[in-house]
């Protein structure tokens, strides 16, 4: 069962100068029970200091000046454990990355209008209080565990899809693996193979879309000495190459029509005919075959053979791609970037991802999978500044730019509420009247909440539903 995040008995102090942002915040703060503190500026802040034991601290992003960094640098000497987190509504611009202050004491940056809940729990992750969620809990799961050398999630998607796993590898059945591209199929076809009795012998991956037409039937079944002009020696092919153990066949829905009848007869025989070749050889090869699309419509289109179609799909794996299995991705990403560093040899402790970066990282379409957000963590710990501590959002978005993903990312990124649709041609007094019952809707009735969201005062707010409910 999930607990809430609490921030009961911790002291949290806010530096901001905008009296309603400065209330947005401290309700906020106040639903999840922080004891708040408040300043305008620095000395307001450093008598504070003087006199709580502060455990938070989050100052306005335009108020982190020299004389704050200094005051709070001095308190964290103090107080190792206490937080700090700068809070701005930009998209953190102007913050110079290889600043000695953004890589020392800053354990965040985050967005207003401040999300308590996310903020506590992301508070309660930092100072190390008891796990709210369910991750923990998963991963003590036998299938994952048996799973974990060869990939990692967590997520209830991944395990209602991979449920069978153990099983499928025990078969010597083909495997039919779909999914979009860069989901992982190859990954799992790897886990099949390893967990299977065939594991000592070979798996020989052949992508059918990425060899010529023309040649692919070669590949496959290889072929005699001068069965074709420049045969000059005989070649075995990928069944014979993967012979006691697995031949995984990509992209099959690529394979041509007349190929995929030569297949077909080799996986019902369990022999073949090289090119050119009169003496049929045996075979004993597991085959499993994936396609990132519907093989059922390529047989309807006359695109893919109605015989070949049953007989690949003896069994059936689907892949879910990583935008419906969120809770993989911190895994995911955490993983590909120490191997990263690993890979150039940058000595451990190695960087980390603020809180703020895995939220970003969640909020991405990655329509590339797995494969996509591999590439971008390799590319954020390529070119990532010397010396850097932690990983923050301003050192990730200008590589989802160059995934053509980032107005979307920073659209959601940027505004969680929600919204509410006002037709054309509605009066501004109903249109105002939508907004304030909406916006109480959203705060649960909480009038003094939903005046500072709509930028009124609670009199005013008040004023406007009392004259509505007469």
């Amino acid at each position: 069962m999930h607990k809430s995040p609490d921030l009961k008995g911790l002291n949290v102090l806010i530096i901001e100068n905008s009296p309603e942002s400065l209330q947005q915040i401290k309700q906020e703060l106040h639903s999840v029970r922080a004891d708040v503190h408040s300043a305008k500026d620095a000395d307001q802040a450093s008598a504070i200091l003087r006199s709580t034991e502060v455990n938070v601290i989050i100052a306005a992003l335009d108020l982190v000046n020299e004389e704050c960094v200094e005051m709070i640098r001095d308190y964290k000497t103090r107080q190792p454990e206490a937080l700090f987190y700068v809070i701005a509504d930009e998209e953190f611009d102007s913050v110079e990355t290889s600043q000695e202050w953004v890589r020392l004491i800053v354990d965040d940056f985050i967005k207003k209008p401040l999300d308590a809940l996310r903020f506590a729990s992301m508070v309660e992750t930092s100072i190390g209080r008891p796990d709210t969620g369910s991750t923990s809990l998963t991963i003590v799961d036998p299938l994952i565990s048996k799973v974990k050398p060869y990939f990692l999630f967590r997520s209830p998607a991944m395990k209602s899809a991979l449920r069978h796993l153990p099983q499928i590898a025990a078969s010597d059945q083909t495997v039919l693996i779909t999914g979009e591209t860069g989901a992982g199929k190859e990954i799992v076809a790897r886990a099949i193979h390893v967990m299977s009795r065939r594991s000592s012998g070979p798996f020989i991956p052949v992508n059918c879309g990425a060899v010529p037409e023309t040649l692919i039937e070669g590949e496959l079944f290889g072929h005699e000495k001068g069965a074709f002009t420049g045969a000059v020696r005989m070649r075995r092919g990928k069944f014979e190459t993967a012979n006691n153990g697995t031949l995984f066949l990509d992209e099959i829905g690529d394979m041509p029509l007349h190929l995929q009848v030569r297949l077909l007869r080799a996986l019902e025989e369990s022999y073949l005919h090289r090119i050119g070749g009169e003496t049929p050889i045996p075979i004993n090869v597991r085959v499993i075959t994936a396609s990132n699309t519907d093989l059922q419509k390529a047989v309807e289109d006359g695109l893919f053979r109605d015989d070949l179609f049953y007989r690949l799909n003896v069994l059936r794996l689907h892949l879910p791609p990583l935008r419906e299995r969120v809770e993989d991705i911190p895994l995911l990403a955490v993983h590909f970037l120490e191997r990263a560093f690993a890979e150039m040899g940058i000595p451990k402790p190695y960087a980390t991802l603020s809180s703020e970066t895995i939220y970003l990282l969640e909020q991405c379409l990655w329509k590339g999978n797995v494969r996509e957000l591999r590439n971008v963590i390799t590319r954020i710990a390529t070119l990532l500044p010397p010396d850097t501590k932690r990983i923050f959002p301003f050192h990730v978005l200008p590589y989802l730019d160059e995934t053509g993903q980032s107005q979307v990312t920073k659209q959601k990124y940027n505004d969680k509420r929600e919204g509410v649709f006002i037709p054309i041609g509605m009066n501004l007094s109903d249109a105002t009247d939508l907004l304030i019952d909406e916006t109480l809707k959203h705060t649960n009735g909480n009038k003094t909440k939903a005046a500072t969201l709509l930028g009124v005062s609670l009199r005013n707010l008040r004023r406007k539903t009392n004259k509505n409910n007469k």
